[in-house]
């Protein structure tokens, strides 16, 4: 029973957090604090009991409403706090030997699940997200795996990849006008993309940006054969480079792939 519990702590930690992260994507958009007031019902506003704020189990055990109004709570909820849950537990198993960068790399991953759900959400990425994600990059630049070289090499490298991640979306997004006469990228993709680029250095950004521009293609294409966009229609790119950050977090794929696999 003790190792069954060992084993499934990081989870349960990463749903603690989900249930966290769930009250930033709330209020964070709409300027308010994430430390108060409690939380409360976004339907009648009453305040959440502890008993009703159990990560997952308490959506499960009111059937998905509130209990004072009987409002329907967004599956978002339990969501974020699964995806939460299942990432702890990846990337602790993952770098359990590498504490420091396992520290950095989840506080990555939390801020990106964050951005990926407002963005959706919203199509507004908060800079500060993405300035935070640009500083865990160089400070954990000393015990990031991806890098190579002394200390001084590693910063450089990092520093190198947040510079080449927001010139190059930065780019795309001058093309884009240019070709299109409309924005084709946000300027909070820009921002997010010199976060990433901190953290997985040049190679990382060229393939979060692969990994990003296919899913979001799938996505995109999707909508357009249920005809619930239309080709020149705004769709969030900040989730779809969020998923390809993640991934290469957990584990670096090399640009190179794409082009001999």
């Amino acid at each position: 029973m003790q190792e069954i519990i060992f084993i499934a702590a990081p989870a349960l930690f990463g749903l603690i957090i989900g249930s966290f992260l769930n009250v930033c994507i709330a209020r964070v958009p709409a300027g308010q604090s994430i430390v108060k007031p409690r939380s409360r019902c976004p339907s009648c506003g009453t305040p959440i009991r502890s008993r009703d704020n159990i990560p997952v189990l308490s959506f499960v055990l009111l059937g998905g409403k509130c209990r004072s109004c009987g409002a329907r709570i967004s599956w978002r909820y339990p969501a974020v706090e699964v995806l939460a849950g299942a990432l702890t537990w990846l990337f602790f198993w993952k770098w359990t030997g590498s504490p420091l960068w396992m520290t950095a790399s989840l506080l990555a991953v939390y801020l990106l699940i964050v951005v990926a759900v407002i963005d959706f959400e919203t199509m507004l990425i908060a800079d500060i997200f993405s300035f935070l994600l640009g500083a865990i990059g160089l400070a954990a630049a000393v015990v990031n795996p991806y890098l190579e070289g002394s200390f001084t090499d590693r910063l450089l490298q990092s520093a190198g990849g947040l510079v080449f991640g927001a010139v190059l979306i930065w780019f795309m997004a001058w093309l884009g006008k240019r070709i299109y006469k409309m924005d084709a990228v946000g300027e909070g993709d820009i921002f997010l993309m010199g976060g990433l680029g901190a953290l997985l250095g040049w190679q990382g950004v060229i393939s979060t940006l692969v990994i990003g521009a296919f899913f979001g293609s799938v996505y995109g294409i999707g909508l357009l054969l249920m005809k619930r966009a239309g080709r020149r229609d705004h769709m969030p790119f900040g989730p779809f480079l969020a998923l390809g950050g993640v991934v290469n977090l957990y584990s670096f794929v090399s640009p190179l792939r794409f082009i001999f696999f």
